[in-house]
């Protein structure tokens, strides 16, 4: 009995670990990424995301969860381009980041978790008349992420002022 307890135990561990090596829990792509009309698309219907734009979508129910400050880019040193430039930077050395596009003003990113390979899909947008990096950041699965895009969202942000400072 012992012996298939044990069994059944590694079978738990082990198969998620390798339906996520083989991309099995990446998630569908998401649809209408980009910036349209001067909005990045709308935070996440379940509480999944953050979005620095989330008040341009009045009645969206998740829009207090999903409120998140948009990167400093006016005033930050050198300027929007070098702020825009250092955000490039920071973006392609962190974890598990890959960037799929840069077009102008607007990079799309992909985050991968080191272990199960959870997706979650990140957009920039340089506003440069209002002088900021608005962001949003989706987990592709699930209806909650226990905060983890919040603190990337977070953490990106303390690396960008770092670098500005020339840390």
């Amino acid at each position: 009995m012992l012996k298939w307890i044990v069994i059944v135990v590694a079978l738990l561990v082990l198969l998620p670990l390798l339906a996520g090596r083989l991309g099995w829990l990446h998630g569908p792509a998401p649809t209408r990424l980009g910036v349209v009309d001067g909005r990045l698309k709308p935070p996440s219907s379940t509480p999944n995301s953050v979005s620095s734009q989330a008040d341009l979508w009045p009645g969206h129910r998740q829009r207090e969860v999903a409120r998140i400050d948009p990167f400093a880019a006016g005033a930050a040193a050198g300027g929007a381009d070098a702020a825009w430039a250092r955000l490039q930077r920071v973006v392609a050395a962190a974890p598990g980041a890959r960037i799929v596009r840069v077009e102008g003003d607007y990079l799309y990113a992909q985050f991968t978790t080191r272990w199960l390979g959870f997706m979650d899909d990140v957009e920039f947008w340089l506003d440069r008349r209002a002088g900021v990096i608005h962001v949003r950041s989706a987990s592709r699965l699930g209806r909650r992420d226990f905060g983890v895009n919040r603190a990337r969202v977070e953490a990106l942000r303390a690396e960008v002022a770092r670098a500005g400072a020339g840390g």
